[in-house]
């Protein structure tokens, strides 16, 4: 099982963000808790289970095991990580 962090591409308040995606939900907080963000910043509605993460967290995420995925270049690496996501944010298993 795998956690993922994709570009830090969108721009809010400032900063880079990126999203913070996994293959399993436990998976997803607990990398999430190692860089002690809160679990009321998980987010599961339209856009599918994940964090969103600034640009200096996704390097520390990245570091501690993460795989850097790219809407640029891994595109169906990508949709398939988004798909399993939005699974998880309905409550289903991939």
């Amino acid at each position: 099982m795998t956690v993922y962090v994709d570009d830090a591409v969108h721009l809010w308040r400032g900063r880079r963000w990126a999203h913070l995606m996994a293959d399993t939900l436990d998976e997803l907080h607990a990398m999430a808790a190692r860089l002690e963000i809160p679990r009321r910043a998980f987010q599961d509605k339209t856009s599918g289970a994940h964090y969103d993460v600034p640009a200096e967290l996704r390097e520390r995420a990245i570091a501690l095991g993460a795989v850097a995925i790219s809407r640029h270049t891994d595109r169906e690496k990508v949709r398939a990580v988004i798909h399993v996501a939005k699974l998880q944010g309905r409550g289903e298993h991939p």
